[in-house]
């Protein structure tokens, strides 16, 4: 993933609140000049001309920005507006109104000045807004024209509905405009006569996506899928197909973009791309990200691909030759992402892994730290072999390939910046490495080797001591786990008061002992 009805593109990342001031300054206050000037310019040949050269420094991309934040100030004074209506605080209902009003004109303004043509009902739209708008900024002036509270009280409702009528003619005109620039990308892609314009079309295109959902379900829609997979399949825009393939992969989030992907036979296009040994590594990475995407464990509607498994063992082969001579970090990243996605969307995915010696090419790959060199790559390595671990045959790998050692380092892993996403993923890697602990945990081999390793200590620590997991409950599940397995092949491990709190309980019970377990107690 607000009050009033609006288009899910209004996606903004976060940014510190005075930096977010600093870039919604400008329009704040040209909204401010317009109340007090009542929308009349001073001169309109000087207006005329600085419009001109304000367009002309700002690209489609740049002004599609302006708009979308001229829309977020939009959709936030009108949820603000229906908080204030609901606490009958008349006046600042009318001047929050006649700030809407002023920041209609000027987005509408705005994007007539850039825009190369609008049809119709575009037109329509925008007039229809600008009318509810001016009926609206009229009646919460007439509301403070009168104390009376009845008849206040009969006003609201006429005010509520006209509020909802306004948000409901912004969300369209918004969707509207979107469509339209969508479709004018999609159209500079298709029939530009250049590789400069179709690069620049490209790179437009996938800054819309990054928008949110609701772009990317307005591309897929207006044809972006089919659009950009006849690039890669043209061998003259080869030095297309790096930015082509992203703009693809953040399209595919989406229901449509995946269902349109399968329609014109994406994977098969995607299989030939990653099997083919001339194109460049960026090319096989940005594919891999795409079938990243695609093959992710947490969007439902991906879990019906049948091409996929058509093509699985030769996609799952080329990824595995692109963890083995990754050049970079990124693209181990990319290509063992779509390996660990893999693994979850189909079980015969972990036997070819098997099969192509997977096991050991990634245990050696943990080792160059040029090329694992964060905790995102050690989760997906470790996502991996947790799925792999559940086949007896890999035990055996696992110790030639020196697994448990490794999965005992990863069971120490920690965030070094404090950013949040790092953090959830270290905790990430802990849980799957004691998962993994726990499942191959039940060959002799393995077990005698993380005694002599010392995982029980570290196992112990994690559970009784709540910052070395980041107080992560899952991560506390999973060493408990992980410790009753090796108790089975090692009782002499565990000093009594362990074995009493941490293994000879229920499960559910060591966990509420350790979940309400106090530092000092450790």
């Amino acid at each position: 993933l607000p009050s009033v009805p609006l288009p899910s593109s209004m996606h903004l990342i976060q940014v510190d609140s005075v930096q977010r001031w600093m870039e919604d300054l400008k329009l704040m206050t040209d909204c401010e000049c317009m109340c007090i000037l009542q929308s009349k310019p001073i001169s309109i040949e000087k207006d005329e001309q600085n419009e001109l050269i304000l367009s002309s420094q700002y690209s489609t991309c740049d002004n599609l920005q302006l708009l979308l934040k001229r829309a977020w100030i939009i959709s936030t004074e009108l949820t603000r507006i229906a908080q204030k209506l609901e606490k009958n605080r008349w006046h600042r209902v009318h001047s929050m109104t006649v700030r809407v009003n002023c920041h209609v004109h000027s987005m509408i303004n705005e994007y007539n000045t850039f825009t190369r043509s609008s049809s119709e009902e575009m037109h329509q739209l925008e007039k229809l807004l600008i009318d509810k708008c001016s009926e609206f900024t009229a009646f919460t002036e007439r509301c403070l024209q009168t104390e009376d509270e009845e008849i206040l009280k009969s006003m609201k409702s006429c005010v509520n509905e006209t509020l909802t009528t306004v948000a409901q003619y912004f969300g369209q005109l918004i969707e509207l405009v979107l469509t339209q620039e969508a479709q004018n990308l999609l159209r500079q892609v298709e029939l530009s006569g250049s590789l400069y314009a179709m690069e620049s079309a490209i790179s437009s295109l996938f800054s819309l996506a990054q928008e949110g959902a609701h772009l990317c379900r307005i591309i897929a829609k207006e044809g972006g899928v089919v659009a950009l997979f006849k690039i890669c399949r043209q061998d003259c825009f080869r030095c297309l197909y790096p930015q082509t393939l992203r703009t693809l992969a953040s399209i595919c989030c989406v229901e449509e973009g995946v269902h349109q992907l399968e329609k014109v036979d994406g994977i098969l296009c995607l299989a030939d791309i990653l099997t083919d040994t001339s194109h460049s590594e960026a090319t096989h990475a940005e594919a891999a990200a795409v079938i990243a995407q695609i093959t992710s464990p947490h969007l439902t509607f991906t879990q019906h691909l049948s091409s996929f498994l058509e093509n699985m063992e030769e996609i799952v082969t080329a990824l595995v030759k692109l963890c083995q001579e990754a050049s970079s970090g990124e693209v181990f990243l990319l290509a063992s992402a779509a390996l660990a996605n893999i693994t979850f969307f189909d079980t015969m995915a972990c036997e070819i892994l098997l099969q192509l010696n997977a096991m050991k090419i990634l245990l050696a790959a943990c080792s160059d730290k040029r090329i694992v060199d964060t905790p995102y790559s050690r989760d997906q390595v470790v996502t991996i072999l947790a799925n792999m671990s559940v086949l007896d045959q890999c035990a055996s790998e696992f110790i030639q390939g020196n697994g448990v050692q490794l999965l005992m380092e990863m069971l120490f892993e920690k965030s070094s910046s404090g950013n949040p996403a790092e953090a959830a993923a270290c905790e990430r890697v802990q849980q799957k490495s004691a998962v993994t602990l726990a499942r191959l945990s039940r060959d002799p081999e393995v077990a005698e080797a993380a005694v002599k390793l010392s995982c029980i200590p570290r196992l112990i620590k994690l559970c009784r001591s709540p910052t070395e997991r980041n107080n992560s409950d899952s991560v506390l599940v999973a060493c408990l786990a992980a410790l009753r397995s090796l108790a089975v092949m090692s009782p002499d491990g565990l000093e009594d008061s362990d074995f009493q709190q941490l293994v000879k309980p229920r499960l559910v019970d060591s966990f509420l002992l350790c979940t309400n377990m106090e530092e000092s107690f450790v």
